[in-house]
């Protein structure tokens, strides 16, 4: 069963929600607030007193793509529903656990700036709390993933997006489990992250280009 033309339009939207997510999350991470929180303690300290509105860009980038993760798990509940109502569910459920985890992570990190004057040491702690929630968030998503891959596999996408999305879940649950259990191999893991990387990517430009689910 593939989209009506009114569900075509939805389809985009999903497609839309999902190149905010990417785009907000990677500058969040990589360009705001990554370069930050590299070095040592002292090093973290001193370039987070120097970039403090950078900080609280990331914040907002990470924000909008948490609305957006939140509106895209109710709109692939729509859109998945018919080929399986119990897994379209509960790959929304994992989805918005996940949102709920990142959102309260991010109170960690928004209470950086406030803190940063009396306590820096506990300031940087607070990222490391944040990376913490973020990294039980990705698991729920890795969870997700899994789940979207079988919807995705019986829809109209390609069967090599569906299994480039399992395979992403792999990585994502690897790497979180690592950084959270043995943080030594997550050095080893870090190159596999392409892979979420472009399988998702692919699937946010079938969403958009192809508008079929």
């Amino acid at each position: 069963m593939t989209a009506s033309h009114k569900d075509s339009r939805i389809v985009r939207l999903a497609g839309a929600l999902y190149l905010v997510i990417i785009l907000c999350g990677l500058t969040a991470e990589l360009v705001l607030r990554g370069p930050l929180l590299e070095g040592s303690p002292d090093e973290v300290t001193r370039a987070l007193r120097a970039a403090v509105g950078q900080l609280r860009l990331s914040l907002v980038a990470d924000t909008v793509m948490l609305l957006a993760d939140v509106a895209l798990a109710l709109v692939f509940f729509g859109l998945l529903r018919h080929i399986s109502a119990p897994l379209a569910l509960a790959a929304m459920v994992f989805r918005l656990g996940q949102a709920l985890l990142i959102g309260a992570s991010l109170m960690a990190l928004g209470s950086v700036p406030m803190v940063l004057a009396d306590a820096p040491r506990l300031a940087v702690h607070m990222t490391d709390l944040h990376a913490i929630g973020y990294d039980v968030g990705l698991i729920l998503f890795a969870v997700n993933s899994a789940i979207m891959s079988v919807l995705l596999w019986r829809s109209a996408v390609p069967n090599v997006i569906a299994g480039g999305i399992a395979a992403a879940a792999l990585v994502y649950a690897a790497g979180s489990l690592a950084r959270l259990v043995v943080p030594g191999w997550v050095d080893v893991i870090e190159p596999a992250y392409v892979v979420p990387m472009v399988a998702e990517s692919a699937l946010c430009l079938w969403l958009l280009v192809a508008a079929r689910l």
